[in-house]
């Protein structure tokens, strides 16, 4: 199991319809939470759901993109947990998210078996951004029999040219 005591922050990247970020800022209580996805649309709905639930002392929306995050100062290496459900692949996701992981944080990518393929893919990205060793925990949910949590904790520095651009990043691979 997953400690979360003491978890200060998190961001969920790629929020869309606010899951896993809303479930898991209601059960940490008073940790801040950013929800933030690249599509204006489904961050108004974020909003919306966090006024309704009476979160907005501690939850915020956002439209922006990762690497955009990255780049401020206020964002980058300053969260303790970044999660992410279904916004690339985990090579893709280790260099748009550790840079945003607070020494000491982690990552928490939701993902399906078979993993053997995508975690051989994103050992380039885990090596160049120093992670440290990575973890896979099942989930204990009927029905999520195949899902798990990838657990990437930060490692090293983290060179400031990353996360690369999009377009880089697709043409010139880790």
């Amino acid at each position: 199991m997953l400690a979360t005591r003491g978890v200060t922050g998190i961001l969920d990247l790629g929020s869309g319809g606010g899951y896993p970020g809303l479930p898991l800022s209601a059960v940490l209580g008073p940790a801040r939470t950013l929800l933030v996805d690249s599509v204006a649309k489904k961050v108004a709905f974020l909003r919306t759901v966090v006024e309704a639930t009476g979160l907005e002392r501690r939850v915020a929306a956002e439209a922006t993109r990762a690497e955009a995050l990255a780049r401020d100062p206020r964002d980058r290496e300053a969260w303790p947990v970044v999660t992410a459900r279904a916004v690339t692949g985990l090579a893709g996701l280790v260099e748009l998210a550790l840079p945003l992981v607070a020494p000491g944080g982690m990552l928490i990518a939701w993902k399906q078996e078979p993993l053997e393929d995508e975690l051989a893919a994103a050992a380039p990205a885990l090596r160049a951004l120093q992670a440290g060793p990575v973890t896979v925990h099942e989930t204990c949910v009927p029905g999520l029999e195949a899902h798990r949590l990838v657990v990437i904790p930060r490692g090293g520095s983290i060179d400031v040219r990353f996360p690369r651009d999009p377009a880089e990043r697709r043409h010139r691979p880790l």
